[in-house]
């Protein structure tokens, strides 16, 4: 049998700034293909008291199955291996690994025997930037400051998860797990995290209508309200959501309106649209995509079906372009803020410079927290 340290060299968590209810997540070596994964491995305390697997455990399982299925979506992290591990503790160290690869079926034919040997499951997925992560952006670590996205990104980001979405309805799965903790952006594209809470549903789609729809209303009430309010839907500030399998199908529950009071000039086609799903009013993936389509071309968008005026559409090249320099502008002015940061702490410098570079580090920090784009 192989041990851990051969395949993988474990290092730190990077899930401090958001904690999941059923898995850790390390950032790990591997040392087979180079490069590092994120490690996500089930929380000890799943393992304890029971005769015979927990949801959490069997939910690695289950997560391996949806990713694999949804292989061909450009959103969706990518699965690298996954398998069983002796290791103890919520940071593994030392002992046994059984890396299966992405043989899904071996690891759900595994999983029993494995439970019985007190051996955990663990998966190795694409490591995406911290710094892209959605949540992270938001600066929920920030009292008394609230961002939001601008519409021309808030579009194209729901446009890809919506897409995403109509990949996997038509495969009869739901993501349910809506939160700005699992998704990533860059400016340009999406990626989705964490699927241990989605469902692969059995039934015809005419019995599963009622779930399709509860899922594009987890879309616009978790996600969608609070990119382009810096709220949650539950009207307090932005923090993680709780994520076991009861809190996953309650959390939203009682969001049926939502309050855009906070940011009026959010578009009024928008606003509708996200309250006709947060009343869980639109039937299906298509209506939402066509919803967004009509929006989106009164921001310049072209689609099928809907008008763009040829201003607007000049407008939004305009803007496309304006938004590009405002992302590498703040980017050079991280840049001068480490080198400041960094000089300031040089020896042999007078108290004069030294006071003169902290000023500088605080006011371009003062400028970075009142940004344009989270």
């Amino acid at each position: 049998m192989t041990q851990l340290a051969d395949l993988y060299r474990i290092d730190n968590f990077i899930d401090t700034f958001a904690l999941g209810h059923y898995a850790r997540v390390l950032e790990a070596q591997d040392r087979r293909k180079g490069g590092t994964v994120a490690f996500k491995v089930l929380r000890p305390e799943h393992m304890s008291g029971t005769s015979e697997p927990r949801w959490e455990y069997r939910a690695f399982i289950a997560e391996a199955d949806l990713l694999m299925r949804l292989v061909d979506s450009p959103h969706v992290v990518n699965l690298i291996d996954c398998g069983f591990l002796e290791a103890p503790g919520e940071a593994p160290v030392g002992g046994r690994i059984e890396s299966l690869g992405v043989d899904i079926l071996a690891f759900a034919r595994g999983m029993d025997a494995m439970f019985a040997r007190g051996w955990r499951p663990y998966l190795a997925l694409e490591n995406l930037p911290r710094a892209d992560n959605l949540y992270y952006q938001m600066r929920p670590d920030k009292p008394n400051l609230r961002l939001r996205m601008p519409t021309e990104e808030g579009l194209a980001l729901a446009l890809q998860f919506a897409e995403t979405l109509r990949m996997a309805h038509r495969q009869s799965i739901v993501y349910l797990d809506h939160k700005l903790e699992h998704l990533y952006w860059d400016g340009i594209h999406l990626r989705i995290i964490d699927l241990n809470s989605s469902r692969l549903l059995t039934g015809s789609d005419r019995a599963n209508e009622r779930t399709f729809a509860v899922d594009i209303h987890n879309l616009c009430v978790g996600i969608l309200y609070p990119m382009f309010t810096g709220l949650s839907p539950q009207k307090t500030a932005l923090r993680p959501q709780p994520g076991s399998l009861s809190d996953v199908e309650a959390r939203y529950q009682d969001v049926t309106t939502l309050d855009f009071g906070v940011e009026p000039t959010l578009s009024q086609e928008l606003q509708a649209l996200l309250q006709r799903g947060a009343a869980i009013d639109i039937p299906n993936i298509d209506t939402f995509i066509d919803g967004l389509h009509s929006v989106a071309c009164l921001h310049g968008w072209d689609f099928p079906k809907h008008y763009t005026s040829p201003a607007s559409r000049d407008v939004r090249t305009q803007m496309r372009a304006g938004i590009a320099r405002v992302r590498k502008g703040q980017t050079y002015l991280r840049e001068a803020r480490d080198l400041f940061r960094e000089a300031a702490i040089q020896d042999g410098i007078s108290e004069d410079l030294e006071g003169e570079l902290r000023r500088l580090v605080k006011a371009v920090n003062d400028m970075l927290q009142n940004r344009v784009i989270p």
